[in-house]
């Protein structure tokens, strides 16, 4: 009994001060380093895509053909593309299509931005880079407007949000450009 106040003292002081929690901290994400390869031939188009990513059937194969998904498993992400050969004037109706499904994510998106880039081959490609909590990253589309249109987006299969894969997204951004860069038609 006669510690019992030394042993209160102790618990008091011991037990004081400001609890302050600890910041969240971010996942450690090592980028791999930057290598591409070239397309096999059995495309209409061409272009150099990442070592990093596996060429993947798209789920629609069977009636799309040469529909396909660049995986990248370290990153659980996907650039997945889509190809249609033009006729006649159906490039408009490709290209409000490719509108219709950018900005279907407005719900989400706080910003929407596109930007048109001049590609070495003479084309013109849209860049459409969205911000937020949006399922897709990164859209684009290309056309000669004559036999091919190319459109892609940049899905991720993970439910972090896309504050953390700030790194990840902005190295699939650059994977994206140099694609559109090295994008050549096969006729």
């Amino acid at each position: 009994m006669k510690y019992l106040p030394i042993l209160l003292a102790f618990f008091c002081i011991a037990c004081g001060g400001d609890y302050l929690p600890k910041p969240k901290g971010f996942n450690r994400i090592d980028l791999p380093v930057v290598a591409y390869q070239v397309l096999p031939d059995t495309f209409p188009y061409s272009f150099e895509y990442s070592k990093n990513a596996q060429l993947l059937r798209d789920s629609s194969w069977i009636s799309e053909r040469y529909w396909i998904n660049l995986y990248y498993p370290e990153m659980k992400a996907a650039i997945q593309i889509t190809y249609k050969p033009v006729t006649d004037s159906i490039v408009r109706e490709y290209l409000s299509d490719s509108y219709k499904l950018t900005s279907q994510h407005n719900v989400k998106a706080y910003a929407i931005e596109e930007s048109i880039i001049e590609l070495p081959n003479g084309l013109f490609a849209s860049f459409t880079e969205l911000e937020g909590e949006v399922p897709t990253q990164a859209q684009f589309h290309v056309s000669d407007s004559t036999d091919h249109f190319l459109r892609g987006a940049l899905y991720f299969r993970t439910a972090t949000k896309n504050d953390s894969l700030s790194p990840v997204i902005n190295y699939l951004k650059n994977d994206i450009l140099h694609l559109l860069t090295t994008l050549e038609w096969r006729e």
